[in-house]
């Protein structure tokens, strides 16, 4: 659950909240812890596995850290992480689900480190991915590094959006309109919504001291999703694979950092 946001600083007329130079170490302290695990779970992902048992490693993983696990009693929700496989566009819910050679999936972690929120995501493959999910993949990463691209002072968050949509749509994908990014530090979500389409020019100015993350979800297919009736796992209509990645930034006085990036450079879909 959200705690109440006591951070210093101030709100901007957009109600984002605007850190001090001093809040950016818990944040880079947070999100290497849930890097750190999401690297430690590639050893695991393999066919003839269940998601109920990664996220058993992972909840094990963020206790044995001493942090807590965000997600957990989260709106009613009782997993340490989200697992969406294959078609399975975001808040997929561990469980039984054996995986298979050639699945994909996301695997999403956010952990609470001295009160603040490290949030991140990646593809993981079951075996070896089939040519079309591995540039599924591939594209979605590239995207979201061009989102961050366009972070800095002056951009505003269309910028964002617009530099990942613009991609996306070139290599005949589509981006997820139903979802988007969130602000957070000492919370988990907070203004603003970062859309991952968008025109330049348009939102919010960046402002140095805004945390926020950066998560595209991109579709093979269209970009329509449905929600399941468990009220969390969000499906494409048209059954296509998707796939995510998503980062926690900062802007900074000349661009941005970047809170979760990997620590064993694993973060890329082209490792070891």
């Amino acid at each position: 659950m959200d705690v109440k946001d006591q951070s210093r600083g101030r709100l901007t007329k957009d109600g984002i909240r605007i850190y001090e130079a001093t809040d950016f170490a818990g944040m880079h302290k947070a999100g290497r812890l849930a890097a750190e695990i999401l690297d430690e779970m590639i050893e695991h992902v393999v066919p003839g596995t269940t998601t109920g048992k990664l996220d058993e490693i992972i909840t094990d993983k963020v206790e044995a850290a001493g942090a807590k696990s965000a997600t957990i009693g989260y709106k009613g929700y009782r997993h340490a992480s989200c697992i969406s496989v294959n078609h399975v566009v975001c808040h997929g819910i561990p469980g039984d689900k054996l995986l298979k050679d050639g699945d994909i999936l996301n695997i999403d972690v956010t952990v609470i480190v001295d009160g603040w929120f490290g949030d991140t995501s990646r593809m993981y493959v079951a075996g070896k991915p089939n040519r079309r999910a591995e540039r599924l993949m591939q594209v979605t990463y590239d995207a979201l590094m061009l989102g961050i691209d366009a972070v800095k002072p002056g951009n505003t968050f269309g910028d964002i959006g617009h530099a990942i949509q613009r991609y996306v749509e070139s290599q005949r994908m589509s981006v997820v309109r139903d979802f988007c990014g969130h602000g957070l530090g000492r919370v988990f979500h907070a203004p603003p919504n970062v859309l991952h389409y968008g025109r330049r020019g348009t939102g919010a100015v960046l402002e140095e001291g805004m945390f926020f993350t950066i998560e595209p979800m991109v579709n093979l297919g269209r970009p329509e999703t449905k929600v399941l009736g468990d009220d969390w796992t969000a499906v494409t209509r048209d059954k296509s694979l998707s796939a995510q990645y998503e980062h926690s930034v900062g802007v900074t006085a000349d661009g941005v950092e970047i809170f979760t990036n990997s620590p064993a450079g694993k973060f890329h879909p082209t490792w070891g």
